[in-house]
């Protein structure tokens, strides 16, 4: 997930989470369709300013786990010298 991807992600989590808590929502199927309704305004934000949408950005070209691995290997390489 890209920088992008991901700073669209963590404003809708905390968007829903405030609504959530200031409405005073309950219960799991009225807190899924209050963030159904947070994502499709954010998207509909993304697409009338011409930004890219989630599913259209590139992905990244090695995994999360594929770098911490690379990290390992390249840290051990250097405290072997």
């Amino acid at each position: 997930m890209g920088s992008e991807e991901l700073a669209t992600n963590l404003f809708r989590i905390s968007q829903t989470e405030a609504r959530l808590r200031k409405d005073n929502i309950q219960g799991e199927g009225n807190a899924n369709e209050t963030h159904y309704n947070i994502g499709k305004n954010i998207r509909e934000v993304i697409a009338k300013n011409g930004g890219t949408m989630p599913e259209c950005l590139p992905t990244p070209k090695k995994s999360l786990k594929e770098l911490e691995k690379e990290r390992k290997y390249q840290d051990k390489l250097i405290n072997l010298y």
